[in-house]
């Protein structure tokens, strides 16, 4: 009913590191249960499906070992290297059909891949105390700028911690943070410091427990939305707005690099892009 079940690293550094994604590009259609099967089966934070389109160039739909997720950056960026690896497309722009929107994707010669976002929503701000508490850490820990929930097509909380040491210490009450993600509708927290290890924007860490993902060494749509909030912040100088870094899974031991492109105009970000470097899964 499908092809074999492809296994890749997006965003690796150097080949190594990044987040493992299941790709399943289908000749017929599978039910809801069977793609969660094959996700579950898999065990990867997403497995992406890929079929056709009747209003783009493919239809993607993304299932964690639980459910069903709207979009998902690592597993996009698996899914056209796919595509690209095995001949079915050629470098250039494409369309995707997901259930957070229709988005563009870019597959470059060397077969790195950048996919677009939707425009950044800032929306609520959430108590400090009540992360602070869920992490396991005292409100000093946070750092100056805000608590806030950002999409660029997934609602994360954005965690400003203080410095680097203090970031990778944190050993988060897993239970706490799904219950407060339930509690306001969060896919997870994103915690970061401008502090970092090598010449990167930020270094990150991703924790989504609600959805069976404890914590996840690279995440495209969370790194996209930290560049828009960080430039809202006044964060990042201009000069450096197309060419941003962010450093993940360092506390996994997978270290990863994620990429990601800001337009900007009037102060206003017209554009999100996303991408970095695909390896095959080895483990």
């Amino acid at each position: 009913m499908y092809h074999k079940i492809e296994k890749f690293n997006s965003f690796t550094k150097n080949g190594s590191g990044g987040n493992p994604a299941g790709v399943v590009l289908l000749n017929n259609e599978l039910s809801e249960e069977q793609m969660l099967q094959i996700a579950a089966d898999l065990g990867f934070s997403e497995t992406a499906f890929v079929m056709q389109s009747a209003c783009a160039d493919f239809r993607l739909r993304f299932f964690t070992p639980v459910e069903e997720v709207d979009l998902c950056g690592h597993a996009t960026i698996a899914a056209f290297y796919a595509l690209w690896k095995q001949q079915v497309i050629k470098p250039g722009n494409y369309l995707q059909e997901t259930k957070a929107g229709t988005m563009q994707v870019e597959v470059c010669e060397d077969g790195n891949v950048f996919m677009n976002q939707t425009k950044p929503c800032y929306l609520e701000k959430i108590d400090r105390s009540e992360i602070a508490g869920s992490l396991q850490i005292s409100e000093e820990i946070l750092g100056e700028f805000p608590v806030q929930v950002v999409s660029t097509g997934l609602r994360d909380v954005m965690v400003p911690i203080r410095s680097l040491k203090d970031l990778l210490a944190i050993q988060p009450d897993f239970k706490a943070v799904a219950r407060v993600s339930e509690k306001y509708n969060l896919i997870g927290y994103h915690l970061f410091s401008t502090e970092t290890i090598g010449k990167a924007t930020a270094h990150c860490r991703n924790l989504a427990p609600l959805y069976d993902i404890d914590e996840e060494a690279a995440t495209g749509t969370s790194n996209g939305a930290l560049a828009c909030y960080l430039h809202k912040q006044g964060i990042i100088e201009q000069s450096k707005l197309k060419h941003l870094i962010f450093e993940q899974g360092y506390s996994m031991n997978q270290a990863s690099e994620i990429l990601v492109s800001l337009q900007v105009e009037e102060g206003r970000v017209r554009e999100v892009k996303v991408g970095g470097e695909v390896s095959q899964y080895m483990r």
